[in-house]
């Protein structure tokens, strides 16, 4: 193998950024690949995913034949991993944090995607872990790096539209179906799938094949529904340009929940506390929400007649004192209901690169002097938090409360001590003689907060364990 970047980085204090990194993949059949050949000229040294059939059919084998393939990314660290400076994640949502953690462990700068954990917990333990090895980092939310989450901040930190203590955002997805029971089939798992590394550090279950590749994102196992994929984009413009960090409180609701299986449609309300003022506005206490699976709320007085608000999948809805902002998903197209077009002082880097390339830039960098990414994860792990504890909050809904949240210890301080929940196991809605019947089948009742904290830190499979929080 080529000698990895990072031995003459460290020998020399800065790789040259004419240099190669050495990186590896890992979940590589879908957005993976599409992260990859954005960093096509640095050296691709090893392409790890539990679906080769799926690598095959999308040709990132064929893309990169001088990579050394692998089911199982564990065996390429062993292998391979003193030669490799950086690894891009890209997995089913419950595989991230594991990954990523060991990769930081051993020294190696990170680019993982959205969300960038399946829980509250690995979200602060990535935070952490970055912070501690000095690695660069980068989540894929690449809106971030866009020019309209830029110009959002400006306007907002220019007081151009006054106070915000409103926001509203949606959703144009789920696109994967949602709202389904559990499947009581077992298909045949493919010669060419490894569903036992697919589970990961998940709960086992028999293979179907309603649960891989893509539609996992439904299924709460393995991914996060709609918000989790969706929030990380939606909401980073609020979570950066509102200057946000532990909200105070959330409260969901939904179409019928099941204990599987994320719902076809969501709503959810985070309270967040009053911020430090800046110079030209007041940060006051502030209600973002989010609505999903079709759900919208309703059009800002001002906004024209037959004008469409969801713009690349999804908008936000800045409601100030002074005027209204709208975005896109992504924060892109930001325009004032007004009508303005304010002039305002730039306050933020400009990327010229690509997300992915400006990751490779950073790689390059000494620690000492590295300019950070645009999704850093000292800010993506905290915009993650947010985005998974809104995924609690839909989960919990069945205590008909709103949910007190302390941030820094990571749990909901006002569930009862004798509260109860249960969830739906099974929706046996039929029709028999022309008449609806609902016979649903549930768990039994659980303690509430056992359950939310096992939601906020996961319990993992036998012989899969995270490093140890710094």
């Amino acid at each position: 193998m080529v000698v990895p970047s990072s031995v003459f980085g460290s020998k020399f204090g800065k790789i040259a950024p004419s240099d190669k990194l050495n990186i590896a993949g890992v979940g590589v059949g879908g957005m993976g690949f599409a992260n990859l050949k954005a960093m096509a000229t640095q050296n691709i040294v090893g392409l790890a995913d539990v679906d080769w059939g799926y690598c095959s059919k999308n040709g990132v084998f064929d893309y990169f034949p001088n990579a050394k393939k692998y089911y199982d990314y564990r065996k390429m660290y062993d292998e391979i991993g003193k030669s490799i400076d950086a690894v891009v994640v890209a997995t089913a949502d419950h595989a991230h944090a594991i990954i990523t953690a060991e990769a930081m462990t051993m020294g190696k700068h990170v680019y993982t995607q959205k969300p960038l954990t399946h829980s509250v917990y690995e979200s602060r333990l990535l935070t952490k872990l970055a912070a501690k090895y000095k690695v660069a980092t980068q989540m894929g939310n690449q809106g971030a790096s866009g020019a309209g989450v830029r110009q959002i901040c400006d306007w907002i930190w220019n007081g151009e539209i006054g106070e915000v203590t409103k926001v509203e955002t949606f959703t144009d997805r789920p696109i994967w179906p949602q709202g389904l029971n559990r499947p009581e089939e077992t298909d045949t798992v493919p010669d060419t799938l490894n569903w036992d590394l697919f589970i990961g550090p998940a709960a086992f279950r028999p293979y179907n094949k309603i649960y891989t590749p893509w539609n996992w994102r439904g299924w709460w196992d393995f991914g996060t529904g709609a918000l989790g994929d969706m929030a990380c984009h939606i909401l980073h413009p609020v979570f950066k340009g509102l200057r946000l960090q532990y909200p105070t409180a959330v409260e969901a609701s939904s179409t019928l929940l099941l204990n599987d299986c994320a719902p076809v449609a969501q709503k959810v309300r985070y309270t967040f506390p009053a911020r430090k003022s800046l110079a030209k506005v007041a940060m006051p206490e502030v209600e973002v929400f989010w609505y999903d699976g079709g759900l919208q709320p309703d059009k800002p007085k001002g906004v024209p007649p037959g004008r469409d608000l969801n713009d690349q999948g999804g908008c936000v809805i800045f409601h100030g004192t002074k005027d209204t902002l709208i975005c896109g998903c992504y924060g892109v197209n930001p325009w004032l209901v007004s009508g303005r077009k304010p002039v305002s002082p730039k306050t933020q880097r400009e990327v010229t690169l690509s997300h992915e390339m400006d990751w490779v830039r950073a790689c390059k960098e000494s620690a000492a002097k590295r300019v950070q990414t645009s999704s850093p994860f000292s800010e993506a792990g905290p915009l993650n938090e947010m985005v998974v504890m809104g995924v609690l909050a839909v989960r919990l809904q069945a205590l008909n409360q709103e949910l007190k949240w302390n941030g820094a210890d990571m749990k909901f301080t006002n569930i009862p001590a004798d509260a109860k929940i249960k969830t739906v196991i099974k929706d046996g809605f039929k029709i028999h003689d022309g008449h609806p019947t609902f016979t649903k089948t549930y768990t039994d009742p659980v303690d509430a907060n056992e359950f939310a904290a096992k939601l906020i830190k996961h319990d993992y499979r036998e012989g899969w364990k995270l490093p140890a929080m710094p």
